[in-house]
């Protein structure tokens, strides 16, 4: 591609998103990837899974990737139950009452990644280089430029990073960002279990450490056991019959028998808020935007949501003739409200939840009673679950 409208670099599923977003309105993207072709075509299965929306799942079928999806490996996240320590209370979010079959739907995220890959290889305008390495940014009144390890020059009016929530591009563009460094470690695997999940997600906020079971096709769950860092290794030793075991008690019995269905993967955990989302021809989408814990899933939403507001501002500013700086000013202001509230309060609410000394186990049953008497609290809730809470 010669003259491309805009350059993103990072061929992740929100880069690959909007690619094929701005391709269906005629915008040309050249999109520049440092792994090899082979890990964005065929991602290795890496413990993830995604919840997604109502709104994302809009996002997702009018862009065709929801369709590439392997449907009988969408699952249906029918309810959510959150209980805290030993306490026999749980705290519940049904998306039934309030019209919806379900709060959203959880989908490997290799398989997203698959399906981000061939929507975007697909649409015309859109050329996916991959093995490049950006070394630097700049810019001027007419354009933006950047230089690749192998020593061309890319040019184009418009630069987007979507390069992770530890964006190289954001740093060269000179915006910070607000890092959350929770200390801790998220240990993912897929569990087999004796009774049917019934579309019920758990989250356990024991003491010590936080059991999440989302449920995946067929009897089977993802576990997210998210911990101390220096305890991570712990669980990564434990023999498959062991780790099962722990999640059994810890999950105490619920879904009867547990066994280990899958690899265990270990990630950290670092919330991520930059100080920007654009500056001059530049923009931020993804996690280079905002980058969350994953205990509220929004992360991936956020992302479609930032692609949705930033395909529809440059289609607004090209056809009113309006100055680029205008649709990416206006792009900014409504992600950032959008987003920043759901992230600090996701912050807050990890940082009470994982502290186990006793007045925060006091106040962490008292914020449970006080939701679960209050219905409106927990419709407002389930409605930003549901993306239906819309800013």
């Amino acid at each position: 591609m010669t003259h491309p409208d805009l350059l993103i670099v990072g061929a992740g599923p929100a880069g690959l998103a909007l690619a094929t977003a701005l391709a269906r309105q005629g915008t040309r993207s050249l999109l520049l990837e440092q792994q090899p072709l082979a890990a964005i075509e065929h991602p290795e299965e890496d413990g993830r899974d995604i919840a997604l929306t109502h709104r994302s799942r809009g996002i997702l079928e009018s862009l065709g990737i929801w369709q590439r999806l392997p449907q009988q490996e969408i699952a249906p996240l029918v309810e959510a139950r959150v209980s805290n320590g030993g306490s026999p209370l749980v705290l519940p979010f049904d998306a039934r009452g309030d019209g919806h079959e379900a709060l959203g739907w959880l989908v490997p995220n290799h398989r997203l990644r698959e399906a981000a890959h061939a929507a975007a290889i697909d649409s015309a305008g859109v050329e996916l280089r991959t093995g490049v390495r950006v070394t630097a940014l700049e810019r001027d009144a007419n354009q933006a430029t950047l230089r690749l390890e192998a020593g061309a020059a890319l040019h184009a009016p418009l630069v987007v990073a979507a390069d992770s929530r530890h964006s190289t591009l954001r740093r060269m563009a000179g915006i910070g960002a607000q890092m959350h460094d929770f200390g801790r470690t998220a240990i993912v695997c897929r569990v087999g279990h004796e009774r049917a999940h019934e579309g019920v997600a758990l989250e356990c906020f024991r003491y010590g450490n936080t059991l999440a079971l989302l449920p995946m096709a067929g009897q089977v769950s993802s576990a997210v056991v998210t911990l101390d860092s220096d305890r991570a290794s712990e669980w990564l030793a434990l023999a498959d019959t062991e780790f099962a075991a722990r999640i059994e008690r810890q999950s105490e019995g619920r879904l009867g028998a547990i066994t280990v269905a899958g690899r265990r993967h270990s990630y950290p955990l670092v919330g991520v808020y930059a100080h920007r989302f654009a500056s001059d021809r530049f923009a931020l989408v993804g996690d280079a935007a905002v980058g969350m814990h994953p205990v509220t899933a929004h992360g991936y939403n956020f992302g479609l949501y930032g692609v949705e507001t930033l395909a529809r501002e440059l289609a607004a500013a090209r056809s009113a003739a309006r100055p680029l700086a205008a649709a990416l000013q206006a792009y900014a202001s409504e992600h950032r409200r959008a987003t920043l509230p759901i992230y600090l309060g996701t912050n807050a609410i990890v940082t009470l939840f994982t502290d186990d000394r006793a007045p925060a186990r006091l106040l962490r049953g008292a914020v449970l009673r006080v939701a679960r008497r209050l219905p409106p609290l927990r419709t407002l809730i389930t409605r930003q679950l549901t993306g239906a809470g819309r800013a």
